[in-house]
């Protein structure tokens, strides 16, 4: 329970929507007549902001519309759109009409759009303007019969969110009573892997899964029920950022404000003062490269009220592997960051470290509720509530994915030790298999190379039916230039500073460290450093910033025979 005060002064207990709600449309209409006056959605630099009782009326407006469109209960929605309030009424509309949102990454190319469309099977896709003609390319075939704009009053040639609302509702049409329909079994969204492995697949995930999911969090992670901040900056297409930014406000009468450009979170950041922020490693990374080590704890406190980090009561990394010293230099200053692990079939997080229970280097221990083992050939399976109920139109690859004692077959391999604590070793598809037969990981590889010098942006390790191992390295823009000043150097691109001796003796150096913590036949012994850093959602990265392995070895393959010449 939690508390308040009447309108007389006196102290009166309402339902914790953690324990009460049954649906997210459940625990979003508690939320929002229990913070009616609190602000719940927000505009960085001053812009739109709606409390809770705003975005509750939006919602209910928008959802009539959508019926009137004609958006029926078990139908599948498109949202393509940036990380802006509307996100979240129209994710929200849709909820309660009983309909199922999902969202399209934003760089995706029209061919890949109408992969997803198709296997949605989506009838009516909500967007902003600057998509429409990679929507109407994807959609001139297939099942889609409404593009509607919902970030301009008039769109000429497209139907526009504000036409939708004028619509008058079916006949007998009752808000309260489509939401109220809705069951704890029934899908909350389907979120389209970012494809490393082959097509993306359709993970299908339910209110039960995720309510499953935020109260073992809860359990170990006790999430605050006022006053809580967050920043929207990952695509929403990211099972993360649904969770943070728009999953756990509903449950807990959280403050989210957007971030359209994932390039200016920082700046972002340092206005809201978040309580809980999640990032890939990359961005940790960024920002230590960014930022001198303060000196003592006053000034420790003084940079974390600068980089608006001095509220955390969470600060969490996933989807990849981080270095340990990244983990240390964060902890060093008063920002411990915990390392978790899970994916998109589990519902977000499956093991974490917490403020109780952390071991630098692992990804923590199980959630309460979740059963981890490890296979025989190592794989790590999860077996519980957070499993996804399966892949979208897909019972084949969803039979291969959870076996008939309802096991999930997670492809990471792992270890426990002896306290319990899981370490990742690597992906089951992506083991390198030398010539002379020795199993290496190359993501290990990678993060024992990484941990050595900010200046590597990314290294991918290749070596597979190889007599050795080599690598493909590109550098970080901002360590670079932070590099060419402290030694003088004139051109601090990149590009121009690879050529430079004391920039070659540092990266080798680097390299070298971290051959230092390798067995030998896992050493890289040459590698190729490109003059250009790479962005998530280009050739190499997928929208998540994982590594796409087949095509970086496809568009990079004579690199890599000179490697071996």
């Amino acid at each position: 329970m939690s508390h308040l005060q009447d309108p007389a002064g006196a102290e009166v207990s309402r339902p914790d929507p953690l324990g009460s709600a049954a649906t997210f449309c459940h625990a979003f209409q508690q939320t929002a007549a229990d913070h009616a006056t609190e602000t719940a959605l927000r505009e960085p630099d001053g812009g739109e902001s709606l409390t809770w009782a705003e975005y509750a009326a939006r919602v209910r407006a928008i959802a009539t519309g959508l019926a009137g469109l004609g958006l029926q209960r078990g139908e599948t929605v498109g949202l393509m759109m940036v990380n802006r309030p509307e996100f979240h009424l129209l994710d929200a509309a849709v909820m309660h009409l009983g309909g199922i949102p999902f969202s399209i990454y934003n760089t995706s190319t029209a061919p890949q759009i109408r992969e997803v469309l198709a296997n949605a099977r989506a009838r009516v896709v909500l967007c902003e303007e600057q998509f429409l003609g990679r929507l109407r390319e994807a959609t001139r075939e297939g099942t889609v019969e409404h593009l509607v704009v919902a970030d301009r009053d008039r769109c000429p040639g497209a139907t526009t969110l504000r036409h939708v609302q004028q619509l008058p509702p079916p006949a007998g049409f009752d808000f309260d009573e489509r939401w109220q329909a809705v069951t704890p079994e029934d899908l909350l969204t389907v979120i389209y892997t970012s494809g490393t492995t082959g097509p993306p697949k359709g993970v299908e995930l339910t209110h039960a899964n995720l309510l499953c999911e935020l109260r073992a969090l809860d359990a170990v992670f006790p999430l605050p029920r006022e006053g809580g901040d967050v920043v929207s900056y990952l695509p929403m297409a990211h099972v993360a950022e649904r969770m943070l930014s728009h999953y756990m406000p509903m449950l807990l009468g959280w403050r989210t404000t957007t971030c359209p450009d994932p390039a200016g979170v920082l700046g972002v950041v340092a206005q809201v003062h978040p309580s809980w922020l999640f990032a890939v490693p990359r961005i940790w990374e960024k920002l230590k490269a960014a930022i001198e080590p303060p000196a003592d704890e006053d000034a420790a406190i003084a940079l974390r009220q600068r980089l608006g980090l001095d509220r955390l009561e969470a600060a969490l990394v996933g989807a990849a592997p981080v270095g340990r010293d990244v983990l240390e230099f964060f902890h060093g200053i008063g920002i411990p960051i915990r390392e978790m692990w899970g994916m998109t079939e589990t519902s977000v997080i499956c093991t974490a470290n917490t403020p109780e229970h952390t071991r630098l280097g692992s990804v923590g221990r199980p959630l309460p509720g979740t059963e981890v083992t490890i296979a025989a050939d190592r794989e790590i399976l999860v077996r519980g509530p957070l499993v996804m109920r399966g892949y979208r139109d897909d019972p084949v690859r969803t039979a291969e994915a959870i076996d008939a004692d309802g096991w999930l077959h997670t492809g990471d391999l792992g270890s426990f030790d002896a306290d319990g604590f899981l370490s990742i070793v690597g992906r089951k598809k992506e083991l390198m298999i030398s010539s002379g037969g020795k199993n290496m990981s190359p993501s290990n590889i990678e993060a024992a190379i990484k941990a050595h010098s900010p200046l590597l942006a990314q290294v991918v390790a290749i070596g597979d039916r190889r007599p050795y191992v080599t690598a493909l390295i590109t550098i970080d823009a901002v360590a670079a230039a932070a590099f060419a000043a402290a030694h003088g150097l004139a051109d601090h691109a990149p590009a121009d500073l690879i050529a430079a001796p004391a920039f070659a003796s540092e990266l080798a150096a680097a390299v070298e460290r971290g051959n230092a913590v390798l067995s030998r036949v896992e050493q890289i012994k040459c590698y190729h450093v490109l003059p250009d850093d790479w962005q998530a959602s280009s050739d190499e990265l997928t929208p998540t910033m994982k590594l796409k392995r087949a095509a970086i070895a496809e568009k990079y393959a004579d690199v890599i025979e000179r490697l071996y010449a």
